[in-house]
């Protein structure tokens, strides 16, 4: 009895420190913790993906005839996102999903190609049908930050082979802020981002509110 207890002492330990050193999975157990002090309400609009999603702290302000449940984390790959599909989408009973991601793959490794995060958003998309068949799912565009210029001709490519993808399945849109978040010269728009160069400030979300608010679902 006495080994017994010792070897499911070990194993609870080691299964602890596995989940720390997974990547943000203090972030999602906050998440979780926040559900165990007072669960969502049912039929609110997801956002899941990065830290463009995160940083929106004030984001039901933009919306405020629809609710929305914010449920990204700051950093995120969609690898990351599908990691944690079953805690971060599975439990909600969202009216509507929109995604936000796919700038981290590419600026994660040189080696990441425009079909790998096509394929990396298909098959998180192939679960969220198989969780929620007929919940519409929109894609925001990767945005032209003026950080990672190396990377905008994969973030138009991967924008465009996303947007072509999804007009193959129902109930379903993508939201193009690629476009209205760079200059006639192809330039990003330099006033719309914090110091950073990476993240946007209150003008860079209203043209996001501008291009997001038509599509979202209001039941």
């Amino acid at each position: 009895m006495v080994l017994q207890a010792v070897c499911v002492t070990l194993l609870l330990t080691c299964m602890s420190i596995f989940a720390q050193a997974q990547p943000f999975a203090k972030e999602v157990a906050a998440f979780q913790q926040q559900d165990s002090l007072a669960f969502p309400a049912k039929n609110q609009i997801l956002l899941i993906g990065s830290s463009s999603f995160t940083l929106w702290k004030d984001v039901q302000q933009y919306f405020p005839e629809y609710p929305i449940l914010n449920r990204a984390f700051g950093g995120s790959t969609l690898a990351d996102v599908w990691r944690y599909r079953q805690q971060i989408i599975a439990p909600y009973q969202p009216r509507q999903i929109i995604v936000y991601c796919g700038e981290n793959d590419f600026a994660a490794s040189d080696t990441v190609t425009v079909t790998t995060v096509v394929n990396r958003f298909t098959q998180l998309f192939a679960y969220i049908r198989s969780v929620y068949p007929k919940v519409p799912v929109a894609y925001v565009s990767m945005k032209p930050s003026p950080s990672r210029r190396h990377l905008l001709a994969k973030y138009q490519a991967a924008n465009t082979a996303i947007q072509q993808w999804l007009a193959t399945q129902k109930r379903t849109a993508f939201i193009d802020v690629y476009q209205p978040m760079i200059q006639s010269n192809g330039e990003p728009l330099p006033h719309i981002f914090l110091k950073d160069s990476l993240h946007m400030n209150a003008q860079g979300y209203a043209i996001w509110q501008q291009y997001m608010k038509p599509v979202l679902r209001k039941k």
